[in-house]
């Protein structure tokens, strides 16, 4: 029987110290229920004044999510200022509602004198996220809480840390597995293009100049390239947004893969999900069900909230979203 040296001890307590303190620095519902107890009212009554001043703070928020937490992980650093992660050709293109909507939250999360400079940037972005997408007809979901906002943000940290609208599915689910999410993931959370919009100058080359042998994407529905050239002409400002589904832009439903069905994926990545038979039986079945669709969803968001996330004493709560402190 092998005998238990000081130095067994000493390292089977580091390990017991490790496990216990990775177990306590993990996300939570309800991790603010003793200093701020009414967190997500706050929140959500703060982004609902915002949605109601203009339907983009939807699409605007949930992207905001997304791009935060591929790059850095879900810390808040897409929201510090200039000279930052903003820089990246990227990130230029993200709506200034989805940024308003996280100031408007923290201002009202702020107002509250038990809660003030307690509540993390990251935090309430994960929350205003999870309110647009009720707003927008989806389903309602616990977030978990705890994250710590970063101190750093880097134009250079996003370069190749996104994905682009010509991916094919091996980039995609290459991009998407880094970070601990499954194809099943990936093509839930791109359905949250049903409520998306998107620059001209992101898929045009699908309409107009396509390959060498092909000016227009073979993919694309005849009558949907119609709808887009009239949309999005040569010369147009390539600045100018289009939605993404073209069908129900304003409710978060399941639409975007009945519109994939269809050859009415906007960009080449979102297509590809159904033009490619390993992805195409999960379309379908999104297509087929709202709910499967929904609880997909939610079981995606929630993974994304998880990622790289600053916990215990990492980090810091910001005071000012846009600055690190």
């Amino acid at each position: 029987m092998e005998k238990y040296t000081a130095q067994n001890i000493f390292s089977i307590f580091s390990l017991l110290l490790l496990l216990s303190s990775s177990v306590s620095a993990q996300l939570r519902t309800g991790f603010y229920q003793n200093s701020c107890p009414n967190v997500e009212g706050l929140v959500r009554n703060a982004v609902r004044q915002k949605f109601q001043q203009t339907f983009v703070t939807a699409p605007a928020t949930l992207r905001l999510f997304f791009h935060d937490c591929f790059v850095r992980g879900c810390d808040a650093s897409i929201m510090i200022a200039s000279p930052s992660e903003r820089d990246h050709p990227d990130d230029m293109s993200l709506a200034g509602d989805g940024f308003d909507t996280v100031v408007k939250a923290k201002q009202a999360v702020d107002s509250n004198p038990n809660c003030r400079n307690k509540v993390s940037c990251a935090d309430i972005l994960a929350l205003a996220t999870r309110e647009v997408v009720v707003l927008t007809g989806g389903p309602s979901y616990p977030v978990e809480l705890g994250r710590r906002d970063g101190r750093i943000s880097t134009q250079s940290s996003v370069q190749n840390q996104l994905p682009q609208p010509g991916f094919n599915l091996n980039q995609l689910n290459g991009m998407f597995s880094r970070h601990g999410l499954s194809q099943t993931d990936m093509i839930a959370l791109s359905g949250a293009h049903t409520i998306g919009f998107a620059h001209c100058g992101k898929f045009t080359n699908r309409i107009y100049n396509f390959s060498p042998s092909r000016r227009i994407d073979p993919t694309i529905n005849s009558g949907y390239v119609i709808q887009l050239k009239q949309m999005c002409p040569i010369g147009v400002d390539v600045r100018i947004a289009i939605n993404m589904d073209p069908t129900s832009p304003r409710t978060f439903d399941n639409a975007y893969f009945k519109n994939l069905q269809q050859g009415k994926g906007l960009f080449s990545s979102d297509q590809i999900l159904f033009t490619d038979q390993r992805s195409r039986s999960t379309v379908n079945t999104f297509a087929n069900s709202e709910g499967a669709f929904r609880q997909a969803f939610i079981t995606a968001i929630t993974k994304l909230g998880r990622v790289g996330v600053l916990t215990g004493n990492a980090g810091e709560i910001r005071r000012d979203c846009s600055r690190a402190n």
